[in-house]
């Protein structure tokens, strides 16, 4: 298929193949459009997500290699199991979806941030709808709990897209991310999507694999039944 950049309208929910993505810029996909609710699910069904900067129009991606994880291989190493025996960390589910995503919007030293208001009304509204989650991390502080880190994304089927992350305190974005590995562990042939590889991925087990590999697994759990008690906003062990 002819590789070229397609330019969306506000009235239909439509994404071209995948395999028409740009090769450069790697994965670019579509322009345009917008982030309703209904577009917006209908992109990570697809495999595509919305990726942009303040300053651009709305660009909608999917990358050939894409990142994953399979959730029981998530990797924990020596020091990160000692420390699991002994935080007072306390991790919630769907506690605080909007405190979360906020948390990942503050600018980072290295990279700036790309979750500008828009997306965190599009991401809040995924949330009311069932479709957003959020994985809280929390510390005891003066006698209350303060959260210190966690992460949100789309979950389609059993395929959890990992949006963001943050981590204010030691290893509260890794407590977050082994949480979710629990979690879809239970779903027959679960996956996280993690989009993009970084290092601090890698260093928890994610791997690279082709984007026709990857729409092929999305297709193949897009429809398993998630429970709806799996992402019930509940405290959960650390």
């Amino acid at each position: 298929m002819k590789k070229s950049l397609h330019y969306l309208t506000d009235d239909a929910n439509w994404f071209p193949p995948v395999c028409s993505a740009l090769d450069e810029p790697s994965g670019l996909l579509a322009v345009g459009g917008d982030l309703s609710t209904e577009r917006l699910f209908a992109a990570y069904k697809h495999g595509v997500f919305p990726w942009y900067n303040e300053d651009e129009p709305l660009l909608w991606w999917s990358p050939d290699p894409r990142a994953v994880i399979i959730p029981n291989e998530i990797r924990i190493n020596k020091s990160l199991k000692k420390f699991l025996r002994k935080t007072d960390y306390k991790v919630t589910i769907n506690s605080a979806f909007l405190e979360v995503v906020k948390g990942c919007a503050k600018p980072r030293l290295d990279d700036g941030t790309w979750i500008f208001p828009e997306m965190i009304h599009a991401y809040h509204g995924l949330h009311k709808s069932g479709h957003a989650h959020s994985i809280e991390v929390w510390q005891p502080h003066e006698g209350q709990f303060k959260l210190v880190g966690g992460l949100y994304g789309v979950l389609v089927g059993g395929c959890f897209s990992g949006e963001s992350m943050f981590s204010l305190r030691p290893n509260a974005s890794k407590i977050a991310l082994i949480t979710l590995g629990k979690l879809m562990s239970s779903l027959k042939g679960a996956l996280i999507d993690c989009q993009l590889a970084n290092p601090y991925l890698m260093s928890m087990g994610a791997k690279t694999v082709s984007r026709d590999w990857f729409i092929e697994h999305l297709s193949n759990v897009a429809n398993v039944q998630v429970p709806g008690e799996l992402f019930a906003s509940r405290e959960i062990d650390v």
